[in-house]
């Protein structure tokens, strides 16, 4: 099994404050039958430029790297991206990729997304040498149309859900019917 969506290098976003608690998130993912781990720290390019961003991830990524117990899964070094009107146009963008893949987890907005936002994300997921996975794609539904993620499948756009969309008592029919119907393609 694959964590696909983690935010579990120390001291980088919200997600692990410090090596302790990343140990004990490394430890928690290997009791649950966990053997990668994709660590997306947050990306904001108005906070910081890709080279400042890559360097203190590969800092926190090393000395994680360094401090694992034997046995412990294998973690890629990825990033959640937010988006921003012209992030196609961002140099370096291919360097935020999951490991040695072309796939780029975005974070959209957490509202109605503009015609331009979609056309550029298909313009994005056009470009041969990148694949495009949208974040926690719950968060986003009650401001889309239902057609959205049926037009953006047929671009080759993947849709990544947190699990507790799945157990929600008011949501896991909606995640389901995503599932079954190929919209969501990683949990």
């Amino acid at each position: 099994m694959i964590d696909w969506h983690s935010h579990i290098l120390p001291g980088m976003d919200d997600g692990s404050r410090n090596m302790a608690e990343s140990l004990g998130m490394v430890a928690m993912q290997a009791a649950q039958g966990i053997k990668t781990v994709i660590a997306t720290p947050h990306f904001y390019a108005n906070d910081e430029p890709v080279e400042t961003f890559l360097n203190r991830r590969q800092k926190a990524f090393a000395e994680l790297q360094a401090s694992l117990p034997e046995n412990s899964p294998e973690i890629l070094p990825g990033a959640e991206i937010r988006y921003y009107p012209g992030i196609s146009h961002m140099a370096d963008l291919e360097a935020l990729g999951i490991g040695e893949s072309n796939l780029l987890l975005l974070e959209m907005p957490m509202s109605r997304w503009t015609e331009y936002s979609v056309r550029e994300l298909i313009e994005l997921s056009g470009k041969s040498n990148l694949r495009i996975v949208l974040a926690h794609i719950e968060r986003y539904l009650k401001w889309q149309k239902q057609t959205m993620w049926e037009q953006l499948s047929e671009t080759g756009i993947l849709l990544q859900a947190n699990a507790n969309f799945f157990t929600s008592a008011l949501r896991k029919h909606k995640a389901m019917s995503m599932l079954t119907e190929g919209y969501i393609h990683f949990i």
